[in-house]
Parts: C-alpha cells; sequence; structure tokens
C-alpha cells in the first residue's frame, strides 16, 4: 500500500491536520467561542444592570411625583372633596374655578409680579457679581488671594438662619425694609456662583489669553470677549440655580415684608392659610400656578443645568 499524500513526523505518525506551529486547527475556533461567550456575557450582565436600575428608579419616580399629582388633584377638587375617605387621585367633578377664584381672593398677579422681578433682577446681578469675582480669583495673581478665596467659601458653611436677624437689622437700619432694595441686593453676591464659575474659568486654556494680550486686549476686554463667551454652560447653570432659588424662596421674603404688596409668591400663598380653617382647594390651585414657571424652567434648561456641573467639575485647580 503506497504511502504517498501521508506526512510522517519525527515520530513515524501521520501529520494529517497539523498546524506548522504544532496546534490543531480547532484552536482558533475554540478562541472564537471564547471571546463570544465573554460578550455576551458582558450583555446580559448590562442588561441585567439596566433591568435592576429601572426597577429602582421606576418606584422612586413615582415616590417623588405623587405630592405633585396630588396637589394637582386637590387644586380640581370642591371644598367637600377634599377630606374624603378613602381619597379619590382623580376627582369626579373637575372644579376649574379654583384657579380664578385665587385671583378674586388675593392679588395673585401683584405676587406673581414680585416674584418674577426679584428672581430676574437677582439672577442678572448674581451672574455679573460672580463672574467678576471667579475671574479675579481664577486668573489674577494679587497677596492673600488663595487666603481671601477660602475665606469667602467658608461663609457657605453659615447657616442663613443664623445671619437672618443682623440682616434684618442691617436693613431696617437703612430704611429698605418692604422695599424691593431688601429683596434683591442682599442676593447679589453668591460664594456659591463664585465658586462655580471660578472652577470653570480655570478650564479655560491660558493661551487665549495670552493670544488677546498679544492683539493689545485690556483685562476687561479679555474677561467680556473671551472668558464669558466661553462660559456659557456654567454661567447658564448658575442662572438656573439662582432663579429657582429666588423663585422658591420663603422664610427670607417673610421676615423684609410687611404689605400686601410687596410680598412674593411664596408669602403671599401663606394668607390662604389660616389659623383654625384652610381652603386647601384654593392652597393647592396658587401653589400649581406658582409651580408652573419652575417646571418650565427646569423643563428646557436641564441640559444646560448638567452640561454646566459636568464641565464646571473639569477644574481641579
Amino acid at each position: 500500500m503506497s504511502s504517498a499524500g501521508v506526512g510522517r513526523g519525527p515520530s513515524g505518525h501521520g501529520s494529517e491536520g497539523v498546524a506548522p506551529g504544532g496546534r490543531g486547527t480547532g484552536a482558533p475556533a475554540s478562541d472564537a467561542r471564547g471571546v463570544g461567550g465573554r460578550a455576551a456575557g458582558a450583555r446580559r450582565k448590562r442588561r441585567l444592570g439596566m433591568w435592576l436600575l429601572v426597577i429602582f428608579l421606576v418606584p422612586a419616580a413615582i415616590f417623588m411625583l405623587a405630592p405633585f399629582v396630588w396637589m394637582l388633584s386637590t387644586s380640581l377638587k370642591g371644598v367637600g372633596q377634599v377630606f374624603e375617605y378613602p381619597p379619590r387621585w382623580i376627582p369626579e367633578t373637575f372644579h376649574w374655578e379654583n384657579y380664578t377664584r385665587v385671583f378674586k381672593v388675593l392679588p395673585f398677579g401683584r405676587f406673581f409680579l414680585n416674584s418674577a422681578i426679584v428672581a430676574t433682577t437677582v439672577t442678572v446681578l448674581q451672574i455679573v457679581t460672580c463672574s467678576l469675582a471667579a475671574y479675579a480669583f481664577a486668573r489674577l495673581r494679587f497677596p492673600g488671594r488663595d487666603v481671601l478665596f477660602l475665606a469667602y467659601l467658608g461663609t457657605l458653611m453659615i447657616p442663613g438662619q443664623v445671619i437672618l436677624i443682623p440682616n434684618f437689622i442691617l436693613l431696617r437700619y437703612l430704611g429698605w425694609i418692604d422695599t424691593y432694595w431688601a429683596l434683591i441686593v442682599p442676593g447679589i453676591f453668591s460664594a456659591f456662583g463664585t465658586f462655580l464659575l471660578r472652577q470653570y474659568f480655570l478650564t479655560i486654556p491660558g493661551e487665549l489669553e495670552d493670544a488677546a494680550v498679544v492683539d493689545g486686549a485690556t483685562r476687561f476686554q479679555i474677561y467680556t470677549r473671551v472668558i464669558l463667551p466661553l462660559a456659557g454652560p456654567a454661567l447658564s447653570a448658575l442662572a438656573i440655580f439662582t432663579f429657582l432659588g429666588q423663585w422658591n424662596s420663603f422664610l427670607f421674603p417673610l421676615v423684609v415684608t410687611k404689605t400686601t404688596g410687596m410680598s412674593t409668591l411664596t408669602v403671599g400663598l401663606r394668607t390662604l392659610q389660616g389659623q383654625y380653617n384652610t381652603d386647601w382647594t384654593l392652597l393647592m390651585a396658587g401653589a400649581v400656578i406658582a409651580l408652573a414657571p419652575v417646571l418650565i424652567v427646569f423643563l428646557f434648561a436641564q441640559r444646560y443645568i448638567i452640561r454646566g456641573i459636568a464641565l464646571t467639575g473639569l477644574g481641579g485647580r
């Protein structure tokens, strides 16, 4: 019998199907199956993690939205339906007149205007003051800069209730009680806003400022024409935080205002709550109206908040 076509190795055994490297041809297929199995396992883990996240977030979202849904439901109920048991999430009859009654019972339009004026003015002025201070702390070199910055940040650890009475005494001395000055001026400076913008300014390359200096730009021109245009995300985030904070502020406006004409929305809603009786339908209707601008601002600006905070966190100096 001829042995032609059959190769023999040094040991005399046939070498059919043996790769030149001495390994069987099944090894690459085995490696491929191993890689595919690991990839499939990773995908299964990702899907499992996603489902676990959904299982956790859905109840959390329901828990957080429940008070808002109940507030909206109560605002559309009649007075006798508020304390029904078992409670109804969806009223049998929608009482839309509760929203018009709010404007008849209270000068709600005036409250809304006061809140809009205070929140908008404080937001604009705080962006100006915080951006100037942040630029100085980030770019200028002067003795005691870091110590002053740390001392400024230290004010964040002081609760607002601690300085409430000193602020009231100072505002009364200035004759600003029950005026827009008392509602606006104390809020135009913010250590948090300065810190937020400083951290963002530190991420802007210094070469851009050097190029502007070569072109003959002054320090103020660099601030207005180079730094501020590049700091849009951080400025947007600060503006949103400031506006929402001022719109929802209650304790300070309650202390520094005395008349109905100077009350903000949050303080005005308090007048609907009596000592012995409270019309919860009107109170909830007013709360829904007061909450509407906050929801609109948040829904349309949430991407700016996320982007601004994410980019601000890049500064590690």
